[in-house]
């Protein structure tokens, strides 16, 4: 029998890794809806055509057919499917589809697996969970809403045991202002270098801009521009500092300093300029967003996004929006390889009911009935084995009670306590309901 092996890029995750996971999306879930954001899912499959319109994204995409299809011709076909490599591009085609019948500004989030065929490394993989919020409007936008999404993450990040998130934040219209005045015509171009500045550094972004072209003063300009960041104050000094001046320049600072004053004002200290960050797609117009965890710069951006004004269209019907993803398994990723969390049991069990005798088993089937008729996780046990045998089957899962049938009695096997108890009414503390994840 040929031996299996993983694959490289597609992570299964063991029980504990299973509740962390679960925990981060309720609680990301949670913090979404109370601030009005309502649950949206759509298909795995899209068009590749579609795929592709997003732009140079043809190395990431899963193609997907039937095994006796013709590679050939499928690659040929209009109706040629592939995995979503992320959330937005399938959202966009929803809005376009049902624009009809949505209630604007339309307000969703999605937490979907996604599947992108890069080369996996820490804390990337090729099939992942994310979590999206988009508020799109029809038409127009207000910018009330690119600082009501920074400040949702925000909240999101803030409730989960993770060490202090912050969001950093750019304006592209004061790259693409600052590259007017000093004479760049290729504004993509330097948006997308400026993009890789962490993965090449100052000197590779630097050789990159003289391939394009750029003036060795254009270039020193923006590389003083990408270490100005801060609250407002500091972006409009250090800016001011460096004499560069244009009409989009000053309209993307002053969108850029109302959002951080906002941000600043609701939530202190959370979210931060940082003009380095340019987000190299080309469909974002406005605000642009990265966030990062305190300690852990190595893992890059876990929370991402930006404002977009005509990622989706309808003939001459345009509807604008803003959006953050978080990488759910990148995130879940470092916070089991850096000891963040722990978990209180590998299963939702609670009570483990105990088994006198084969012959008593209804009993304690009855037992576990009772008990879940009220919402409390129970499993019987496997063989009535001696009670001390029975208690190691549950302490070696965490299950932190046992009921013994026959005399009534529930035990707390971390603290020894043993009551008697009814199953009608009995309840544990609340902490123990759930698989509880806590900082480590």
């Amino acid at each position: 029998m040929e031996n299996l092996v993983s694959l490289s890029g597609f992570p299964e995750g063991d029980l504990e890794a299973t509740i962390v996971e679960n925990f981060v999306v309720s609680t990301l879930q949670r913090t979404f809806e109370l601030h009005g954001f309502a649950r949206l899912s759509t298909r795995a499959v899209e068009p590749v055509k579609e795929l592709l319109a997003k732009g140079e994204t043809s190395k990431e995409i899963y193609l997907l057919r039937r095994l006796q299809e013709d590679p050939v011709r499928a690659a040929q076909s209009k109706k040629q499917l592939g995995l979503h490599f992320d959330l937005t591009v399938p959202f966009a085609r929803y809005v376009r589809e049902n624009a009809g019948r949505l209630d604007f500004p339309f307000k969703r989030y999605q937490i979907q697996k996604v599947w992108r065929g890069e080369r996996p490394q820490d804390g990337r993989f090729r099939e992942f969970i994310q979590a999206d919020i988009d508020v799109v409007g029809d038409g127009t936008l207000p910018f009330a809403y690119e600082v009501e999404v920074a400040l949702v993450m925000a909240d999101a990040l803030a409730a989960l045991p993770i060490p202090e998130a912050t969001i950093l934040v750019n304006n592209r219209k004061v790259v693409q202002g600052f590259c007017e005045a000093l004479g760049i015509d290729d504004v993509e171009g330097a948006l997308r270098s400026l993009d890789k500045l962490d993965k090449i550094g100052p000197d590779g972004v630097a050789a990159e801009m003289r391939e394009l072209g750029f003036a060795e003063d254009a270039i020193a300009k923006l590389a003083q521009m990408a270490q100005i960041g801060g609250g407002a104050s500091e972006v409009r000094e250090g800016l001011a500092v460096l004499e560069v001046d244009s009409p989009t320049l000053r309209e993307g600072v002053d969108e850029l300093c109302a959002l951080l004053e906002e941000t600043d004002r609701r939530r202190p200290g959370r979210v931060r300029a940082q003009l380095r960050i340019a987000r190299g797609l080309d469909y974002y117009t406005g605000t642009v967003y990265e966030t990062e965890i305190a300690g852990h710069a190595d893992l890059g951006s876990i929370c991402s996004g930006g404002r977009y004004d005509s990622l989706v269209r309808q003939g001459k019907r345009t509807f604008p929006g803003v959006g953050l993803s978080i990488g759910v398994s990148r995130l879940v990723s470092r916070m089991l390889s850096a000891s963040m969390v722990s978990v209180s049991r590998k299963v939702p069990t609670v009570v483990l009911v105990a088994v006198t005798d084969e012959e008593a088993r209804p009993d304690s089937i009855a037992v576990a009935e009772a008990l879940r008729e009220r919402g409390i996780a129970c499993d019987v046990a496997p063989e009535a084995q001696k009670f001390g045998k029975q208690i190691k089957f549950a302490d070696k899962r965490g299950i932190p009670y046992v009921w013994f049938p026959l005399t009534g009695e529930v035990k707390d096997i971390r603290t020894g306590e043993q009551v008697a108890a009814d199953p009608g009414t009995w309840m544990p503390p609340a902490v123990d309901l759930h698989p509880e994840v806590r900082p480590a």
